[in-house]
């Protein structure tokens, strides 16, 4: 079955159907789910503890978190029962970055090798990787199916289509904690030298244009392929 015939039947499906479906076509050793454990993370991994207790969540550890995220992480993990593959970047390289301070001069670079370079080393190993980016966020993300193929793996954003107001809704129905640093005015969080008070992704990397780390962006193609997925 091609993407866009997964598209169309997963099209008017709630979040945590779609997430339910998902495991009739995909075995869990297939699925590759990321979280940052940021500001918007709970809703996610609350679905996915309801549907896949089991299934492992991977945490791309830059070594450049806030505490407040960390902490954040335990507390989720804690009461969801999540079971949680950190993913550390080469220390050496990290070294690196950390002794020159990359993330003033080189941001892109200093995402690649704490981000990209880790998570790529274990994307080959599935099929499907779920994320929870929702369209109202950026530009690049509004551009997003449910399903989109990268050609090494198929993207599965089951939250792609929820406004934010109905998210918000959402979290709150379900009585979610909240990332520490909400209250003070942080509503996208990623490593603390590149992350500000600011609304939307307006905080991240607030001096430069540059929006993603670059870990949804690396090979993002829409040509349909034929999944395994019988739908």
């Amino acid at each position: 079955m091609d993407i866009q015939k997964l598209n169309i039947a997963f099209q008017h499906l709630s979040v945590s159907e779609r997430i339910q479906e998902l495991y009739s076509h995909f075995k869990e050793e297939e699925i590759l789910v990321t979280s940052s454990f940021g500001a918007n993370s709970a809703y996610l991994l609350y679905q996915i503890s309801k549907a896949h207790a089991t299934q492992p969540i991977h945490f791309i550890d830059t070594q450049y978190h806030f505490q407040e995220t960390l902490d954040y992480k335990a507390e989720l993990s804690t009461r969801f029962g999540l079971h949680v593959v950190d993913i550390l970047p080469e220390q050496s390289e990290h070294n690196l970055t950390q002794e020159e301070s990359w993330w003033i001069e080189h941001p892109k670079m200093c995402c690649a090798i704490n981000k990209i370079a880790p998570l790529n080393r274990i994307k080959d190993r599935y099929r499907i990787w779920i994320s929870g980016l929702m369209a109202f966020q950026t530009p690049f993300r509004a551009g997003l199916q449910v399903f989109d193929d990268t050609q090494r793996i198929i993207k599965f954003h089951p939250m792609i289509d929820l406004e934010e107001g109905q998210f918000l809704y959402e979290y709150g129905f379900h009585n979610l904690p909240q990332h520490p640093l909400t209250q003070h005015g942080y509503t996208s969080i990623g490593c603390q030298h590149c992350t500000v008070p600011a609304e939307g992704r307006n905080g991240r990397w607030a001096d430069s244009s540059h929006t993603e780390c670059g870990i949804h962006l690396n090979g993002n193609h829409k040509k349909p392929i034929a999944s395994h997925a019988s739908v």
